[in-house]
This record gives C-alpha cells, structure tokens and sequence, in this order.
C-alpha cells in the first residue's frame, strides 16, 4: 500500500532528512524524548506506515521530531483514514471483477452473496497468521538469554518484536489463536521483566511481570504462568524481601503442580533460596531437596539452555545461591565448580554473580579480606553495562557484611569503578 500523502510517514521522513539525521539518531531522539527503547526499524516502519504510532507516545515522537503533537496527531489520523479508503476501494474492486466474469458466463448474481461469503471467510481465517507464527519465532528466539550480551542491548534488540505485540494484541482473533497469542505474549514480557530485573530497575520488573502474569491466566496455560511466578519472585528476592519472594515462589509451586517441569524445578529453587534468605533454615533444605528430586527428572525442552528451561548449569547456579545463604560453604564451593565447568564464556553476568557467592562463601569462613579482594577483583573487570542491578545488589549485600579493611577494599572499589 503506498504512503498516504501528507501523512504521518512523509510527515516524520522529512522532518527527519530536514533535520540531517538517520534513522538511527533519531530513533535515539525518540527514545530520549519518551523514555522508551526506540530502534532504526521501528522509525523505518513509521516513515513506510508499515506501522502507525498511537496515541499515547504522540507527543514524545512530537517533541523528537521538533513537530507540534496535533501535526503528528493530524497526520497519523489521515494515514489511518486513507489505509480504510484504500482496504476499501480493494473490496470494491475485487467484487467488481467477480460480478463481471459471473456475467460474462451469463450467470445472474445475487445481491450480497458475494459479501456473506467474504464475511464467513475472514471469520474463519485468522487475521495476521504471519504475525503471530513470527512473534511465536521471536519468543524462542529471544528466550535464549544474553549470549555475551548486555541487558540494554537485549532491550534494544527486543523493542520492535514488543511494538508488533502490541500492535497484534489489538486485532480481533478466534479463541484458539487469542489464546496462542496471550502465551506468546505471556513469554516476550517476562523476558523483559528478566532483563529489567537483571538492569536493577525493580518497578518496572514487577509491571512487566504483571503484564506477563495477566497474559498467561488468559491463555490458560499452567506451565506458563508457573514460571511467570517463578520469576517474578526473584525480583523481592535479589533484592531484598525474600518473605515476598517465599510468597509468590509458593503460588509458582502450586500452578507447576506435582510433575517435573522447568518452571516447577526453578519455583523450588526459588522458594530454597528465599527461605534461606529469611532465615527458615529448616523449610530452605527441605525445598534443596525437591528441587534436586526434580531437576534429576527433567529431560528434553525442560533441560534447554534458555531462559524458559531449567538446565544443570542453572540448577547449579540456584544450588550454589542456596548453600551460600545457608552457611554452608562446603556444598556451596561444589555447586559453583559445577556451575562454572558448564557455563558458556560469554556468560558476563553468570560467572560474575558465581564469583559473588564464593566471596561471600570467603566471608563465611572468616576470610574478609580474600573476600573484598575477590568481589572488588571481579567487579573491576566488569564492562559497564554490567555495574548496575543485580551484580551490584549482591557486591553491597555482601560489602555490608564485610568488616575491617575488607569492608573499606570492596567499598572503594563500588565507589570508584
């Protein structure tokens, strides 16, 4: 379909060219003016009106653009007018040339069959069959986790994927495919509750991960919304409400049910985790050994090495987090060569948060010193897209455990790095 004149997609390329940018700059000009992640694709996607921005983000991409909000607001709606006009004038013209062929033949039409029938067909055809396979192909996709990475970059990566959910969500579909749909959509947003998770930006993990929760209760699927719930309580639990994480860990357990799945597996990992962290010692080592039960169950999809599965490297992660609150550091340094001989090179934020935990194992035995020297060590070394959120939730946790001139070596490190 050709760009409406003086609509919104010539409207913003030349304001754009106008202003000597490409479509990288000003997707950063967006992002800045609204607060969002913006990518080149999605303003490529404005200027071929492939996509129509709404109303909502109006007067940020306004302010981007240099544009008054009602030029934009004008332009957008005469866009949307003339996609009708033209979707329309198609229908028109394809019915046309079907009552000319039928009359040709000599065959009489009937007023409005044609249009029952096209009726019928489009209810029986789901709309936008080519976006749903592809934002199903986006979830596996992305779900893989950082592959060296960082937590901005990911986002950026994702934006465009999250404009098309969007804007897919709003279409009307039939049952099966709305609830295919609400799955897929359940999937895409905790991934993005992950990565603000892991970014330290716990507001908007607990909205994303609401968002995710409401999606998987409407596709009805169990195993989905179990490890929403899961995931979720990892926000109060790395970040400091561990008996808010035990809570919403236990909701995970219940949906995952009694089988061995991922989600039931990292729901017990989790709920280990948080009642070590509040000091239930007793119920902590009762969830290691459910958790270990169902981890030696799992096989095929439910071992991936993604994000939605709970593979031997991740149970040895959640093992060594476990055994460190515990105390028990013994169990605690195993876990962590284990987790460390199947953990890819790449993986910045796994082997730093793997170095967090033996420091603070160090500490446990008495060694405050050799501690701070190896959190502030690993800390260092880190790429900046790394120094917020979780990993620097954990180096403070652990610098306010830490006492002497242990205490004063990690602390000028957080300060000066």
């Amino acid at each position: 379909m050709p760009v409406t004149p003086n609509g919104i997609g010539e409207l913003l390329r030349e304001s754009r060219e106008r202003a000597g940018l490409s479509r990288e700059e000003q997707a950063d000009a967006v992002g800045d003016a609204t607060g969002e992640w913006c990518s080149p694709d999605t303003v490529k996607n404005w200027e071929a009106e492939k996509r129509i921005p709404r109303r909502p983000s109006l007067q940020g991409i306004a302010d981007a653009y240099g544009l008054h909000v009602d030029q934009v607001a004008e332009a957008a709606a005469r866009s949307r007018r003339y996609r009708r006009e033209r979707e329309a004038e198609d229908k028109v013209n394809r019915r046309k040339f079907i009552g000319v062929g039928v009359a040709a033949a000599g065959v009489v039409v009937l007023p409005g069959i044609a249009q029952a029938r096209e009726g019928i067909e489009s209810a029986l055809t789901p709309s936008g069959g080519s976006d749903l396979a592809y934002l199903e192909s986006a979830f596996e996709r992305h779900r893989g986790g950082y592959r060296g990475r960082s937590p901005d970059r990911v986002l950026a990566e994702m934006l465009s994927d999250l404009d098309l959910l969007r804007d897919v969500l709003n279409r009307p579909h039939p049952a099966d495919a709305r609830a295919d749909l609400a799955r897929t959509a359940a999937g895409i947003t905790g991934l993005v509750a992950i990565v603000q998770h892991d970014r330290g930006d716990q507001r908007e993990a607990f909205q994303w991960f609401a968002t995710a929760e409401r999606a998987a209760r409407e596709s009805g699927d169990q195993r989905m919304l179990a490890w929403v719930l899961a995931r979720h309580a990892m926000v109060p639990l790395n970040y400091g409400a561990p008996e808010a994480a035990a809570r919403i860990a236990a909701r995970a357990r219940f949906e995952a049910g009694n089988g061995p799945t991922a989600a039931g597996a990292l729901a017990a990992a989790v709920t280990a985790r948080a009642l070590a962290a509040s000091g239930n010692h007793e119920g902590a080592r009762r969830a290691v050994d459910d958790v270990r039960t169902l981890a030696e169950q799992l096989d095929g999809a439910e071992t991936a090495d993604t994000w939605f599965g709970y593979p031997e490297q991740k149970h040895h992660v959640h093992l060594s987090q476990a055994y460190t609150l515990l105390g028990d550091s013994g169990p605690a340094y195993a876990a962590q060569d284990q987790a460390l001989d199947l953990t890819d090179s790449p993986s910045v934020m796994a082997r730093a948060l793997l170095a967090m935990d033996t420091a603070a194992c160090l500490r446990v035995d008495g060694d405050h010193a050799g501690a701070a020297e190896m959190a502030a060590g690993v800390w260092e070394r880190l790429p900046n897209g790394y120094r917020e959120g979780l990993i620097r939730s954990r180096a403070e946790l652990l610098h306010e455990k830490l006492t002497g001139r242990g205490h004063l070596m990690l602390g000028e490190a957080l300060v000066t790095s």
